[in-house]
């Protein structure tokens, strides 16, 4: 059996930083070794506990969740903690600047306790994650700060010519904001299979991450079942 997955909650209201404790510690493959009550302590027990995903909250009093997760996952950390934003912020510049910062993932409060659970081991695992309501809005008031006006950035036309069928259905997944587990389920590949789809198309397509190609999907309109 593989060892649990390490979490520390970061959260200022004591009442949510309970509930979470309680769902996560009920989950056989998580453990919550620690709270933090504001960004400052966050960061301090992220960097000495070292999880191996930290629920993240933006709204913080000292320090401000998004600060915190640059700190343990921006772009000049050597050794970056796996952030999980979970807010109830729904559209503004919060969720931009938490993708920014580093954030693996965002979720909404209002969010399942099974998908904040499944959440949690997607980030683990690896992969990104967004809330599909999140990723729809988050394009629609961002995209043109996410990815700026690139001439190099294939056209809808040339990504068609680029992808395979296949590969093509992954992407339009992706965009959707589905994790590799659900695009697994929903075309029904194994996981493997998937992240190697993934992996290639962002190669393919001269992509950094999936953030950036939900971005590509979005401002090209190949969204999920469009033509």
């Amino acid at each position: 059996m593989s060892d649990p997955i390490r979490v520390l909650i970061c959260e200022d209201q004591a009442l949510v930083r309970t509930g979470y404790a309680t769902i996560f510690s009920a989950q056989p493959d998580l453990v919550v070794v620690g709270e933090a009550s504001d960004g400052r302590e966050a960061v301090r027990l992220a960097q000495s506990l070292r999880p191996d995903v930290a629920v993240m909250d933006i709204r913080m009093p000292i320090l401000d969740g998004i600060e915190a997760t640059r700190r343990l996952a921006g772009p000049d950390v050597d050794d970056p903690v796996k952030v999980l934003m979970v807010t109830t912020f729904n559209v503004d510049a919060y969720v931009y600047e938490a993708l920014r910062a580093g954030a693996s993932g965002f979720l909404l409060k209002d969010a399942p306790h099974a998908r904040l659970v499944d959440g949690i081991r997607t980030v683990a695992r690896g992969e990104s994650l967004l809330a599909p309501a999140v990723t729809r809005k988050l394009i629609g008031h961002f995209a043109e700060r996410l990815l700026p006006d690139d001439t190099s950035s294939p056209a809808r036309d040339n990504v068609k010519r680029v992808l395979t069928g296949r590969e093509l259905e992954v992407f339009r997944q992706i965009a959707a904001g589905r994790s590799n587990a659900e695009i697994a389920a929903e075309l029904v590949l194994s996981l493997e299979t998937v992240k190697t789809y993934v992996s290639r198309i962002l190669a393919k397509l001269g992509l950094r991450d999936r953030v950036q190609a939900v971005i590509l999907a979005y401002r090209i309109g190949l969204l999920p079942d469009a033509g």
